[in-house]
């Protein structure tokens, strides 16, 4: 019964990534934390799970011509790194058994989840703000020196999807289309994908050898996402964009609070 749960939990998931494009850490976590799945565990597998089901899309964008390499190296080359030394330095010796920790990795998954849910609300509206070079001082300085900032938005990702496994979807792709801001948005999307593979599998090795990743629930919840996510990008035209957006955003936002308080 807990396999099969498992799967449709998956599929679920699954569905929902392909219908509104926002990645499973800010989905997935909190349902493994509901089915009482410790936050680590919880964090751990996830992050392996986004690895394996981005993996697929980030080949398809490359073969379409979509992924700015030099965008997803600079991200990489912050973020990657970071993650390893955060997992090096501080999670394998805070205590990874103590309730500090737990709360630390759960307080960090409500901070994401809230920024990922204002990113959403305001992503447009930033968008449109940053084509037209408003305010001109901030995006200038933002154009000029976009590859040192590239490099930092690395580092801040490191830390925030090693430590929640939420940042490397709506939120990355949200501050992306503000520095790169001439750049279409499908090469944007495509580039965060290809950037969050590296990331996630890193991140998630790290809670593996840590013994943090069930890998029986890492296989079940693949097995029903994999095909679920090509059926919700298939029916996503025919369901109406911004009320689920609006749906989503009420979720994140209250699991946000939630986890931050709790």
């Amino acid at each position: 019964m807990e396999f099969l749960l498992h799967i449709f939990a998956g599929a679920g998931v699954g569905f929902l990534i392909g219908l509104t494009g926002v990645g499973g850490g800010s989905l997935m976590t909190p349902l493994l934390l509901m089915f009482g799945y410790p936050a680590p565990v919880a964090i751990g597998t996830d992050l392996l799970y986004a690895a394996f089901t981005k993996a697929n899309g980030a080949l398809v964008q490359h073969r379409r011509g979509n992924v700015d390499w030099h965008i997803a190296g600079l991200l990489a080359l912050g973020s990657v790194p970071t993650s390893i030394l955060l997992h090096g330095l501080v999670l394998d010796i805070s205590g990874q058994d103590s309730a500090k920790f737990e709360e630390l990795l759960t307080s960090s998954l409500g901070v994401m989840l809230i920024i990922t849910a204002t990113m959403l609300i305001f992503k447009k509206k930033l968008r449109l703000n940053a084509v037209n070079d408003r305010p001109e001082r901030l995006m200038g300085l933002l154009h000029k020196h976009r590859g040192i900032v590239t490099f930092l938005m690395g580092v801040i990702l490191g830390i925030c999807v090693t430590l929640s496994s939420v940042g490397a979807g709506a939120f990355c792709a949200a501050i992306l289309l503000i520095i790169y801001s001439k750049i279409p948005v499908v090469q944007i999307i495509a580039t965060d994908i290809a950037h969050a593979v590296p990331l996630t599998f890193i991140a998630g090795l790290g809670y593996l050898i840590a013994g943090y990743v069930d890998l029986f629930l890492l296989c079940t919840l693949l097995i029903g996402s994999l095909p679920a996510i090509h059926l919700g990008s298939k029916v996503s035209d025919a369901v109406p964009d911004k009320l689920l957006q609006q749906l989503l955003i009420i979720v994140l936002l209250g699991l946000g609070i939630y986890y931050t308080v709790a």
